[in-house]
């Protein structure tokens, strides 16, 4: 009987502990939009040090994603989504283009990404 009711216990704090886990500050999402030749936002503006998730989605062609600053890059898919997930660790405003050839107009194919304070 006790040992059940250890059991039970520790269910209702793995179960206090989950629901607090689930309580903290979930990551920003931000979607954005590939297709010939543009990136849509081409303009974003993040916290430094405030986490977000990068949501993708390819509307035409394979693309990649890249933000040299930050040592990070990604392939867009057609048809599926991929997450990439920054934290930004400095201030300033960061170039990100497409690394993948899409076609001609490919090289004008970038954005910015505006990280503050």
């Amino acid at each position: 009987m006790i040992t059940a009711g250890a059991t039970v216990v520790g269910l209702l704090s793995a179960g206090t502990f989950v629901a607090t886990a689930f309580a903290l500050p979930k990551d920003k999402v931000i979607k954005i939009t590939a297709k010939r030749f543009t990136f849509t936002p081409g303009n974003i503006t993040l916290r430094k040090n405030v986490p977000v998730v990068f949501e993708f989605r390819a509307l035409d062609v394979f693309m990649g994603f890249n933000l040299p600053d930050f040592n990070v890059r990604a392939d867009i898919v057609p048809a599926k989504m991929t997450r990439l997930r920054l934290v930004p660790d400095k201030t300033g405003t960061f170039v990100f283009l497409c690394d993948v050839f899409c076609g001609s107009g490919h090289e004008t194919m970038n954005g910015q990404i505006t990280v503050v304070g």
